[in-house]
Parts: C-alpha cells; structure tokens; sequence
C-alpha cells in the first residue's frame, strides 16, 4: 500500500471522489443548509404537538431509509472497486452500519410490529437509535481524518468481503447484547422512561452526537477537497438539525411534530450522497457520450477526407491516362501499317510521356492541396495557361463541328497559384462544359472561355455552353462531394475546383447562360506583374 495524493496515479479523472467541487455546488449546498435552517424555526411553536397516530408511517420510512443507505454503500463500495481508496471504503462501511441498524430499531420500535406477535422493547429501541447516531459520524470523521491510500488491487474484493462481513458482525454482537436475556437494559429505564418520554442516558445521547457532527463538519471543511467532500457536510449538517428537531425542539418526546421533523431530515440525510451520486453519474456519462460522438464524428470526416482525396485522385488522374490511351492506340496502328510510320509513332510516344510526367503533377497538385503547409505558388498568365489546356485537351476536336471561341483579356494581371491545380481546375470546367453539351447537334455546340481584370484586384475566368443548362433543383448540391447527375460520374470534379479555388483565396459560382446553357465562374486574387527582363545593350 502506497500513499496517494489528492488523485492517484492512474486513478480515473471522471469519479465522484476524484471531482473538485464547483462553484455552482458550493452555492447549491450552501441553499440547501439555509432553507434546511428555516423549518426548524417555521415549527418551534408547534414542536411539541403529540402526532402519535401517524405512528402506521415509520415502517414505511424505515424501510425507505434502509433501502437508500443500502444503495448508497453499494456505490461506494463499486467506487471503491474502481479507485481504490480506503477512505472510499471507511464510508462506504459507515453507510452500511447505519443502513443495517435501521431494521432491528423499527422491529423492536413500540407498537410497529406487535400485532405480528414481534416482541418489543422500549429501551432496544433507543439502543439502537443511540447506536446509530453516534457510529454513523465516527465512520465520516475517520473518512475525513485518516490518511487515504491506494489500496492493492489484487486485493480489492477481499477488503469489500472483510469489511461488509466486519460491519455485520459488529451489528450481530449489538443486537445479542442489547436483546440477550441477561441485558439490564429491559430492567431500567436508563434510555426511555416510558414509550414516549427519555431518560437520563439518552439525554446524553443527542450532546455526544452534535458534538461528533461537528467535528466531522470541521474535518471535511478542513479537507475539502472534492464533491463528495462537500455534500457530506451537508448530510452531517441536516442530521445536526434533525438530533436539534428530536431532542429539543420536540423535548425529546417520540411521536411529536418536532420528532416526525427529524425523522424528515433523517430522510433526506439519508438520500443526499445517493442522489448526487446519481447526478453526477449521469453527467459523466452525457460527457462521455458527447466526446463519443464528437470521436466518431472526426472519425468520420476523417474517413471522408481519404474518400474525398481517393477519388479526386482517381476523376483526375483518368483524363491524362485516357489521352495516354488515346495516344497509345494512335502509335500502334502507325506502326501496324504496311510501311510503318515510325515518325508520327515517335510523336504518339512522346506525348504519352508528356502526359505521365502530367498525370504525375496532377497527384502532386492534389496531396499538396490536401496537405497543411506551404504549397508551391508562383506568379502565373491565367491567359497563357488556359491556352495551354485547351491545346492539351484538343477541346476543338472534341466538339466536334462546334466553335471554341477564347475572349482573353490581354490587360489581365497575374495572379499568384498553383499552376498544376488551376490547370485542373480549368480542365474540369471545361470537360464538363463538353460533356453538358453531348445533347446538342455538333454544329450547335458553343464554348467560350473569357478572361476578364476587374478594377477590385481579381481576375475572373467564365466558361460558357450552350447545353441544357442546370437543374434548379440541385442546383445548391452540385458542388457537394459524391454528387453528380453523370451515370458514371464520380462527383468530385466541382468539388475538387471549388476546394482548389478557395485554397487560392478566390471563390467558385454559377450562373445562367442566355438564352441556354450554363456559365462557370471563377475569381483569383491578382499579383503585381512581373517586370520585363530588360532589354540587352546592342
């Protein structure tokens, strides 16, 4: 065994005895101690009052009383089992003791059970009441004062064993000797001088027992250190004012207004340590089902971001290995002519080079926009580079006996980016653009790629058709992943743009093309141009 601190090594952060009280408890106790305070006053007047037909109610209150502290220890002793820790366990004893002292006290109370033919006794009673009263703070002020330690492991069950078998065994003892046969405290009126009024020796009873919840209210508040700290000074302090209720105020009389007062308090001592152990269980358990939550939802976005990336790769990566394709086929019937043409196979071969060296930069542009970091941005010709991929994709050729119309604007400024991304994004825009327009007689197809320097620092790049146009109703998912109206798209494409244009600080857009089709837009934030290199000295 070990000594602990506050919070063992390794003790789990989320238990009761382990919480530092909040402030928001510190004045929910407090509340509950104050307007505690109010009804003995309330009451004063009356306390006195004989109520002794309500005598039918005690066994009901005994057994709620019992049932609860029965509980209450079996928590604490399910704590223990977790943390450990042998002031867990004195408490969780104490609990015990008084929750089992409850039973020989109702049975052997006057007039509860001798219609059953149970005997009774006036003094065992008292006896038993006296008992608990005063072991009950004993237990809490050995709870408070004791050095804590972490007991072994190994050897947790058996300690729970040896101390629920300990408690019983006292309590067994207690009950030969107050109801043993040779007792003299049936042959003297030492505790009750009749079935209602005290005796000598149980006037000390109540002095010994406030001074005992005093000191256990001084230990804790001395301690305080955690919640369970906290709530057991108020269960010391409402069984403080129900020994005030029984003893005084009702002038130790049983069965007066005062008394059925107490046992009200008792009651609710009885309940505090349980319900806020309940409470606070509930809470961890929300905690715990939030972080929950909020792990798989990462997990998730997670598992998202990869299928995102995957398939990015993949919708990207297929236009270069498609021309790859293309061009391999070429080169072959070159060469499966009678009279090879190994020129035009040469050209073939080398542009399936260029495009590999392309799908490769295609994967870089893409793992350096999902990355975090610096990603590679020069000065770039928005102009020069929508030439570029329009001479790349043989947009011409692909709309068949359609116009490819590039309105340019010369006075563009630069602008800072990736090329490799705004090539593919320039790309997408434009396959799209052919895709859309499939339906449309060749000779009906219409594209048109402007650029245009606004006087606000940006440049914005439009690209029109002449297709069907988009469809209103998913016109506000079309840029979500996964969705495409393609019977073999992947829809990742305008997602892949829209990601890619607002990683450079600019932003994506669509709009009706009249009197059909649909535009494409897209802004970029401009740089200075570079300065001409200056011209040599002839």
């Amino acid at each position: 065994m070990t000594p602990s601190s506050d919070q063992s090594v390794g003790e789990p952060a989320l238990l009761l005895s382990s919480f530092a009280h909040r402030q928001n408890q510190f004045w929910l106790a407090g509340s509950i101690l104050a307007v505690s305070v109010l009804m003995p006053v309330l009451i004063a007047p009356h306390a006195g009052r004989s109520l002794t037909d309500w005598v039918v109610v005690l066994p009901a209150y005994a057994a709620a009383v019992l049932v609860i502290e029965l509980v209450t220890s079996t928590f604490l002793f399910a704590l223990f089992y977790v943390q450990r820790s042998r002031a867990i366990l004195i408490l969780a004893a104490g609990y015990l003791f008084s929750g089992a002292l409850v039973a020989p006290w109702v049975v052997t109370f006057p007039g509860i059970f001798s219609s059953l033919g149970i005997e009774e006794s006036i003094q065992s009673a008292a006896a038993f009441a006296a008992l608990k009263r005063l072991g009950f703070p004993l237990f809490i002020l050995a709870y408070a004062v004791l050095p804590d330690v972490q007991l072994a492991r190994r050897l947790v069950a058996s300690w729970i064993v040896v101390a629920v078998v300990s408690v019983l065994a006292v309590i067994a003892i207690a009950c030969w000797l107050v109801l043993g046969d040779w007792s003299s405290l049936r042959l003297s009126n030492a505790f009750m001088r009749d079935a209602l009024t005290p005796g000598l020796l149980w006037r000390l009873i109540p002095a010994l027992a406030i001074a005992l919840y005093l000191a256990g209210i001084v230990a804790l508040a001395a301690r305080r250190r955690t919640i369970l700290d906290l709530w057991l000074v108020v269960v010391l302090g409402t069984l403080l004012i129900e020994i005030i209720q029984i003893s005084y105020l009702g002038a130790g009389v049983r069965m007066s207004l005062g008394w059925w007062a107490g046992r009200l308090y008792g009651l609710v001592s009885a309940s505090i340590v349980l319900v806020v152990m309940l409470a606070e269980t509930i809470a961890v358990y929300a905690r715990l089902a939030r972080a929950t939550i909020a792990e798989r939802r990462a997990r998730q976005n997670r598992l998202t971001a990869m299928e995102a990336l995957s398939a990015t790769i993949a919708h990207e990566v297929n236009q270069p290995l498609g021309s790859m394709v293309t061009n391999a086929n070429a080169g072959l019937r070159w060469l499966a002519n009678p009279q090879p043409e190994l020129d035009e196979a040469k050209a073939a071969m080398h542009r399936i080079v260029e495009e590999g060296h392309r799908a490769n930069k295609v994967v870089s542009g893409i793992r350096t926009m999902f990355m975090k970091g610096t990603r590679e941005r020069t000065p770039l010709d928005l102009n020069l580079l929508i030439e570029q991929v329009v001479k790349q994709s043989a947009v011409a050729a692909r709309l068949g006996h359609g116009a490819v119309t590039l309105d340019l604007d010369c006075q563009a400024p630069f602008v800072i980016g990736n090329a490799i991304q705004l090539q593919q994004v320039v790309a997408n825009l434009i396959d799209n653009a052919i895709e859309a327009m499939r339906a449309v007689p060749a000779r009906q197809r219409r594209l048109r790629i402007a650029t245009t320097g606004r006087e606000h620092g940006e440049v914005v790049v439009s690209i029109e058709d002449e297709g069907p146009g988009l469809d209103p109703a998913t016109l506000d998912r079309i840029f979500e992943p996964f969705f495409t109206t393609k019977p073999d798209g992947m829809g990742m494409g305008l997602m892949f743009c829209r990601s890619a244009i607002e990683a450079h600080g600019g932003r994506l857009w669509t709009s009706t093309n009249e009197p059909k089709g649909a535009v494409f837009s897209f802004s970029l934030p401009t740089s200075p141009q570079p300065d001409p290199a200056p011209e040599e000295n002839e």
